[in-house]
């Protein structure tokens, strides 16, 4: 018999399963979003022996785990890690890669196959899930080689990170994960990526000074910020430079953050739902400093139209995005931190241009239009929900998640954020359901700070199986729901563009008058579906409002929580978002009423 000695010496033998395990820990990770299935039991046994440095996060649905996983990479810059099995659930984290690719937010997304000798032949709960996300992913991979699981994991994180950061989906074949290795796997193997070189890399001297040539003979200059500047960590150095040039700054929906919005200088967000002084501002400038930006349709409106009297200086890390839109006079790629802080450090006194009358046109604007909306003595209106919560919250510097719809633009419209990476939200590719998950990700990584879920009735419905996660977890996730019992965003459409015609946008029963479009949706006795009683069932405190003068206190005991709060917020649906530029219009067209 060995002695214990001996056996202590002993190497122990490692599976597939265990090596990657093993990668993930060396990259760092500490968090995983994972739902099991027959395909990637052996990723959770390997992730079980190592509990004690990696906590698994078990999500009710794949999508809330890929939706979780962003949020954490959102609010932390690192890279976000979920893990599905084959089949129906790979396909369930399409949407959240998709979301991710659209919003430039790193993930690794591993997924369990079938075993490599019935790949093709339809297997049970077989998909091709790297022919599915091909498309929506910046790499992927399938690993049919045990040797090949380090590097491979090394890549996925160093190619999801670097440059435009993105997702990355590793497929791993349970036959591959089950095939053992008698010697310790080598966790930092050399890559092999050709052709990928994301330099980091600032603008050439010579462009700097093109820069601030522009600047210096500007009159009406506007920097335009998008969550560029928030991936490369330029929030200090933008704020720098915007505070000593006096230049007024509009941020895009993903840019929100990068510069604070309750400061003067702040023009808050730009375009369809963006502010009127801020859509002026940029229509009348004579320079635009678009940094980490993409052009948007959202932003743009009429790309010919959009900001057509000025210079457009454009700084991007990716090179695609340089004149993929919009025709820019100074195309710069770069990384937009490294070209703030070279500008800040070779501007001079001499190069800042008077901007008093510019300051002052902008300040009319800002006083002519304001964001503002009619108040209501008794119904709680979602503007005022929110600028209540931003008013009781915002010293406790909160994370702040949303849906997709109404409350997402008025959230991005009232809450002024100080900082960046606290709002996060699905921009480009607008999902609804984001928020709940999302909020999940972001308490898992950040336990002792405030999360808060500003949702809708729709959009919580998509994903309201992660309350249970909620509780089990003991996350103790904020849920502020306004509640109008509609779709809200495509009724203000209907309202708009449809002669107010209903189609399926009333998300309670058919005989109710609100089906027709009736009636405020505010007073009634009853709300469906109750999701106070939903939340408790799940085991989440929750609480119905329906009085604004209730409201204030409401919200307060929520926030009081230690522990996941749902609070059931029922307002009218008649609001709509303003101001409002029709797709495809310009500024001239902006609804203000």
């Amino acid at each position: 018999m060995a002695s214990t000695t001996e056996k202590s010496t002993e190497k122990q033998s490692v599976n597939g399963a265990d090596i990657l395990v093993s990668a993930l820990v060396h990259q760092g990770v500490k968090h995983v979003f994972a739902y099991p299935g027959g395909a990637s039991m052996p990723l959770h046994q390997a992730l079980l022996k190592r509990s004690d440095v990696l906590r698994t996060v078990l999500p009710r649905h794949e999508q809330g785990g890929g939706f979780a996983a962003q949020g954490l990479a959102r609010t932390t810059g690192e890279v976000g890690v979920c893990m599905a099995t084959s089949g129906p659930g790979a396909t369930n984290l399409v949407t959240a890669l998709a979301d991710a690719k659209l919003d430039s937010v790193p993930v690794v997304a591993i997924t369990g196959q079938v075993p490599q000798k019935v790949i093709g032949t339809d297997a049970f709960q077989e998909t091709p899930i790297v022919e599915v996300c091909r498309a929506i992913t910046k790499h992927h991979y399938m690993i049919t080689d045990l040797a090949d699981v380090p590097r491979v994991v090394k890549e996925a994180f160093y190619v999801a990170k670097t440059g435009r950061p993105g997702p990355v989906l590793i497929d791993f074949p349970k036959d591959v994960q089950l095939q053992i290795q008698d010697t310790e796997p080598d966790l930092d193997p050399e890559t092999h990526l050709p052709g990928y070189r994301p330099e980091i890399r600032t603008a050439a001297p010579e462009q700097i000074g093109q820069i601030i040539a522009a600047i210096r003979r500007s009159r009406r200059p506007v920097l335009y910020v998008g969550g560029g500047c928030i991936n490369s960590d330029a929030s200090e150095a933008l704020t720098e430079f915007a505070l000593r040039t006096g230049i007024p700054v509009t941020t895009t929906v993903m840019g929100l953050g990068a510069f604070p919005g309750d400061h003067e200088q702040s023009l808050h967000m730009l375009g369809m739902h963006g502010t009127v002084y801020a859509n002026y501002a940029v229509n009348d400038a004579d320079l635009l400093l678009a940094f980490g930006v993409r052009f948007d349709d959202r932003v743009t409106g009429k790309l010919e139209e959009f900001a057509r009297h000025g210079k457009i200086i454009h700084v991007d890390i990716d090179p695609s995005e340089i004149h993929k839109n919009k025709e820019a006079h100074i195309p710069i790629v770069a990384d937009v931190k490294l070209v703030l802080e070279a500008l800040n450090d070779a501007l001079t006194d001499n190069d800042i241009p008077d901007l008093s009358e510019w300051s002052e046109k902008v300040a009319q604007w800002k006083e002519q239009f304001p964001l503002t909306y009619k108040a209501s003595d008794d119904l709680i209106l979602p503007q005022y929900a929110i600028e209540e919560l931003w008013r009781q919250s915002i010293d406790e510097d909160p994370f702040i998640t949303v849906g997709v719809g109404q409350h997402q633009m008025w959230s991005a419209q009232y809450f002024r954020f100080r900082k960046p990476r606290r709002w996060l939200s699905s921009s480009g590719l607008g999902t609804m359901g984001f928020g709940l998950p999302a909020a999940m990700g972001v308490q898992a990584a950040h336990p002792d700070r405030l999360v808060v879920d500003i949702d809708g009735d729709g959009s919580m419905l998509m994903n309201v199986q992660e309350l249970a996660t909620l509780h089990c977890e003991k996350l103790p996730v904020k849920i502020l729901l306004l509640n109008n019992q509609h779709l809200g965003m495509v009724v203000q459409w209907e309202d708009r563009f449809m002669e107010g015609k209903r189609a399926h946008t009333y998300l309670g029963p058919v005989d109710r008058p609100e089906a027709l479009g009736q009636g405020d949706g505010s007073h009634g006795e009853e709300t469906y579906p109750d999701f106070v009683a939903i939340a408790k069932g799940f085991g989440v405190q929750a609480r119905h409002v329906r009085r604004k003068q209730d409201f204030p206190e409401a919200l307060a005991e929520m926030l009081a929580s230690p522990e996941p709060y749902l609070l059931d917020v029922i307002c009218p649906y008649q609001e709509h978002v303003l101001p409002m530029i029709p797709g495809g219009a310009t500024v001239r067209d902006i609804i203000t009423e």
